[in-house]
């Protein structure tokens, strides 16, 4: 069986962190595990995503059209961007925070809410605010940590692969406040 993840998000927002710390995580656990990603044009309002996949034996690391299994979105415009990758059913792990594109500021179109609010209807959708819980925590920059946590929550990979992933992966400085992250999303 493979398992799919989508991460999609704004610059800035530790998405090449968090892909990192997912295909470790999946190696660790066993699995054969390949993944892309694109960076650094979201400012323009271009895209930031990364794919995971991993599985008995991966040949792609590319998701195709429908074959998403879990959606990470760092902002909800992104959760309705990807959706389209995903299986129905399909679960969307999904921050709640906004972040105006450059159109939506320049007021060239329109945040699409009602499309966002509608994702509920056609897949599992877990919202997770993220960006207040890490401020809780005294450090924003480990939201991406919290997201981790609510999407290991979707999977069977044991929570102590987890954490020492994480540990492995964030400065010694903050390896309690990124482990304290990560259970806010897993106890949800």
């Amino acid at each position: 069986m493979t398992t799919n993840i989508l991460i999609g998000g704004v610059g800035g927002q530790g998405l090449v962190l968090m892909t990192n710390i997912i295909c470790q995580g999946a190696m660790k656990a066993g699995y054969d595990v390949k993944s892309n990603d694109v960076v650094g044009l979201s400012q323009r309002g271009g895209k930031v995503w990364g794919n995971v996949r991993f599985g008995e034996k991966i040949y792609s690391p590319n998701i195709s059209a429908k074959q998403g299994d879990v959606l990470i979105a760092t902002e909800p415009l992104e959760a309705l961007r990807w959706s389209a990758s995903l299986k129905d059913g399909g679960v969307i792990i999904v921050n709640p925070k906004t972040m105006y594109s450059t159109p939506v500021q320049q007021e060239k179109a329109e945040y699409p809410k009602e499309e966002i609010d509608a994702l509920k209807d056609k897949y599992k959708v877990i919202e997770i605010d993220a960006n207040e819980e890490a401020k809780k925590l005294g450090k924003i920059q480990v939201s991406n940590v919290i997201m981790i946590g609510a999407l290991a929550r979707e999977l069977e990979i044991p929570i102590k692969i987890w954490e020492e992933t994480i540990l492995e992966n964030v400065p010694p400085k903050f390896k309690e406040m990124n482990i304290s992250a990560f259970r806010v999303g897993y106890n949800g």
